[in-house]
């Protein structure tokens, strides 16, 4: 279950006296649980839930997961494809992230990833919350956290970004305050973590 594999991810963590660290920690381990579960459902392989190719995982691994082995699956993962809205989404990450900064980096990847899926970021992610998702962004990508002053939803915002960046729009409103929409851009990202759900089916079985 997705509980036990992120307790046993946590296990093969080092201890760290520095809390920012820490954090990071728990965000890959979440992120990894999460890839495991779509790969016990069948949903997908780790590899493509990650986007890692099989050099990229073992670098990682080595990474956030010391104490720990990449699974033989990621080991022996092939050449990672990239839909063209991941390349852009990796690229907006890229310029807000520092190049000295060694998680932000695997987190690029990560986010970019996870942002192909249907839920909300912080669930795509394996996190506990929004509130969850926020700290990363701040922690990481400072500037692009701070410029999301009307609290749009994340994905949305990314997208945002990546029109302006690109020339383009795709919302037909002059503005958002004006918008049929608006509710899908500013709406309450709430819900219930993957976790969770995961831990209450199994109370119930």
């Amino acid at each position: 279950m997705y509980d036990r594999r992120y307790a046993s991810l946590r296990h093969a963590q080092p201890l760290r006296s520095d809390e920012g660290v820490a954090f990071d920690d728990h965000v890959f381990a979440c992120i990894l649980a999460a890839a495991l579960d779509e790969s016990a459902l069948k949903r997908s392989s780790i590899s493509e839930a990650l986007a890692f190719s099989s050099e990229e995982a073992t670098q990682f691994f080595s990474y956030a997961f010391p104490l720990d082995a990449a699974p033989l699956c990621l080991k022996r993962a092939g050449p990672v494809e990239l839909a063209d809205e991941e390349v852009l989404l990796r690229e907006l990450l890229e310029r807000y992230c520092a190049p000295d900064d060694i998680a932000g980096r695997w987190l690029i990847v990560l986010i970019a990833r996870r942002a192909m899926r249907d839920d909300h970021l912080w669930q795509d992610l394996g996190l506990t919350n929004r509130g969850e998702l926020s700290r990363v962004l701040q922690r990481h990508f400072p500037a692009l956290h701070a410029g999301n002053v009307n609290n749009m939803r994340w994905k949305k915002y990314f997208y945002r970004q990546i029109c302006e960046l690109e020339g383009f729009t795709l919302c037909s409103a002059p503005h958002c305050s004006v918008c049929f929409d608006f509710a899908a851009c500013f709406g309450e990202e709430d819900g219930v973590s993957r976790l969770a759900a995961l831990a209450r089916a199994s109370e119930a079985a």
